[in-house]
């Protein structure tokens, strides 16, 4: 495991990549319970709750910048943050976006047991991000939902997943910063779709800027002004 950071996370095994200190527990026994991670305020408009429920399951589908964007604030706040089997990400724009790297451990290649390193790291890690989970059986995917709700992590895969309590979607992309023909691209709008079950279950959706001008997440000031460029297939 790589870690962007000076120091170990508490619980962090350096021998082993793993973590393995036992999690905080909250209110009538449950680890975090009644705990809200903090999000941008853009974000956790299309949430069920106003932030990142600990315990909870919270899919994201083809935008890496919306992942950013969800660690951000909580990194910045303190708290730990986990990308299992994203290789090739960039830190530059996760730094650009808000990520907190001293807080960001990098595991890009799980080896041959990623549900194993996973469970490991939902132990004590505050946030767990998932890459790769189309190879996740169903079954895996919901004992490590029921993992995290036991241990008071929230859980992020990066696709498809069973049991996920929310669902997060990227559509409709604008990148913006072309002139008249020259210019640079600066920003990009696109629409956030929500949805998911229990408290996710009527969808809602919001216009945000991922990324707005420097990095960081932002809401388009105006939406018809504008010449737009829009993201192709592939992208």
């Amino acid at each position: 495991m790589s870690a962007m950071a000076s120091s170990t996370a508490p619980g962090v095994s350096a021998a082993h990549g793993v973590f393995v200190g036992a999690p905080v527990v909250g209110e009538g026994g449950v680890p975090g319970a009644g705990r809200v991670l903090p999000t941008r305020a853009e974000l956790a408009a299309v949430l069920p709750w106003p932030g990142l429920r600990r315990g909870s399951t919270v899919a994201v589908h083809g935008s890496v910048s919306l992942l950013f964007a969800l660690l951000a604030e909580a990194t910045a706040s303190g708290s730990w943050a986990a990308v299992v089997g994203l290789a090739g990400i960039s830190l530059v724009a996760a730094a650009e976006t808000g990520v907190e790297l001293a807080r960001l451990a990098v595991v890009p290649r799980p080896g041959g047991d990623p549900v194993g390193v996973v469970a490991a790291l939902l132990d004590g890690v505050d946030l767990v991000v998932v890459g790769g989970a189309r190879r996740i059986a169903d079954s895996d995917a919901r004992r490590l939902s029921a993992r995290a709700r036991n241990r008071g992590s929230v859980l992020l895969p990066f696709g498809p997943w069973a049991g996920a309590e929310v669902q997060l979607r990227c559509a409709d992309a604008d990148w913006r910063g072309i002139g008249q023909g020259h210019g640079y691209l600066r920003e990009r709008a696109v629409t956030v779709h929500a949805g998911g079950r229990g408290a996710a279950s009527r969808p809602c959706s919001c216009r945000l800027l991922l990324p707005g001008r420097g990095g960081a997440v932002g809401v388009p000031a105006d939406e018809t002004a504008r010449p737009r460029l829009r993201s192709v297939a592939g992208e």
